[in-house]
């Protein structure tokens, strides 16, 4: 029976020519760890996933801006609309008023515009005027067809154009729209008159240069 002594380990038997590494024994390969190949697919995978990712998001922020482009063209076409029906409702109240401005006009010319008529008559004209309307037509200056509707026609020899001579009902406008033109009587150069005042010119000029000479 063999003793054995305390505080001693007994040691595999190492065979001849071994290295004591030679009896260690070796650890087993980790179970779960992927080679390095399946390491770089995932990551090409992954780098995959994330350019579909910006490629979408700069898809989405395409069609963000895009609508807000369309909204912004929205709003400015609505509140363009918006001051376009304004402007057609004021001119069709201010065109339904004109013939009591006409009236009034009339009264003020023959003397008529007194007391409470005068003060309700001012009154209307300045809330007109408030909205925008501006009277328009004066004697005396050139006829514009966009403007004036002539209703008589005459010659006269102290015009160089067409004139307003008269202002039988006056224009008005709001803004740049006319709603009404003036109505107006023209006169028109005397047929010839332009021929006879250019010689009469030409001869006065002759006769400036050709003044008396000095003795």
């Amino acid at each position: 029976m063999t003793e054995e002594t305390p505080g001693f380990e007994e040691k595999p038997d190492v065979p001849s020519g071994a290295t004591p590494d030679d009896a260690e024994p070796k650890a087993a390969p980790q179970e779960g760890a992927a080679p390095a190949g399946d390491a770089t697919a995932q990551i090409a995978g992954l780098t995959a996933q994330l350019d579909q990712a910006r490629k979408a998001l700069e898809e989405r922020t395409a069609d963000l801006q895009r609508l807000q482009a369309e909204f912004q063209n929205y709003r400015r076409r609505v509140e363009r609309d918006r001051i376009t029906v304004k402007e057609i409702a004021v001119a069709n109240l201010l065109t339904e008023l004109l013939p009591v401005l006409d009236d009034i006009g009339r009264a003020r010319d023959h003397g008529e515009f007194v007391g409470g008529f005068k003060s309700v008559g001012e009154s209307l004209e300045t809330v007109a005027a408030k909205m925008g309307l501006q009277q328009f037509g004066k004697e005396g200056e050139p006829f514009d067809p966009t403007i004036h509707e002539a209703l008589m026609h005459s010659y006269a020899p102290d015009v160089t154009e067409t004139t307003c001579v008269a202002i039988l009902q006056p224009g008005y406008r709001i803004g740049e729209r006319t709603i009404r033109p003036a109505r107006v009587a023209v006169a028109e150069p005397q047929p010839g008159a332009q021929t006879v005042k250019a010689e009469e010119d030409s001869q006065a000029e002759d006769d400036k240069d050709n003044g008396p000479e000095e003795g």
